[in-house]
């Protein structure tokens, strides 16, 4: 009988409390005017059909903010200053096997992308911490790699920053680009 009254007490407490915060409501954010954005290398990995046995080697997940008619390199991203490579949280690339890049050997991992534009070229940076807000905790004490990337300048503007690969014989080519800016980072595996 015993046994029973503790049976029947447990239940009637945790059935209040699943009761209570049944009746709590929840609260959402609001949608983020720079969406979060998940590009795989190849581009079709995520997509694939039954039978596929293609897998990804390269998964970047970033915030893609918008140009809204203002000037952004030079302007409101400001030239030889360590930029998050997006919006919100700095942009993170996982590596599924060993790649080089600039010639260095980079393990299998999840690394942030940072950036440094400028004019003429930008400087790319590998650096090995990871879910950051932006570039206010940036260490460049963590950097795996710098590279120094030409600037190529578009015809039409590109209102979301944007990020897609190119193959390469033995690798890919990560292309980001944004207003009339792009730039072009060789990978290889």
């Amino acid at each position: 009988m015993r046994n029973i009254f503790i049976v029947v007490f447990v239940f009637l407490c945790f059935g209040v409390k699943a009761q209570e915060a049944s009746n709590i409501e929840a609260k959402f954010a609001a949608a983020d005017p720079s969406p979060a954005d998940i590009v795989y290398y190849p581009l079709n990995a995520a997509k694939l059909k039954a039978g596929d046995l293609t897998k990804p080697q390269i998964k970047v997940v970033y915030s893609r903010p918008q140009k809204k008619g203002r000037d952004i390199f030079g302007v409101l991203e400001q030239y030889g200053k360590v930029w998050r490579f997006g919006a919100n949280e700095s942009t993170e690339i996982r590596f599924y096997q060993k790649v080089i890049i600039g010639g260095k050997k980079i393990k299998a991992g999840t690394y942030s992308i940072f950036a440094i534009p400028n004019k003429e070229n930008w400087t790319f940076i590998l650096n090995s911490q990871a879910d950051r807000w932006g570039a206010f905790t940036y260490d460049a004490s963590k950097d795996i790699i710098r590279i120094n990337v030409p600037v190529k300048t578009l015809d039409k503007p590109i209102e979301y920053f944007s990020i897609t690969f190119t193959p390469l014989t033995k690798g890919a080519t990560l292309i980001a680009a944004w207003d009339k800016i792009q730039v072009e980072l060789p990978i290889a595996f």
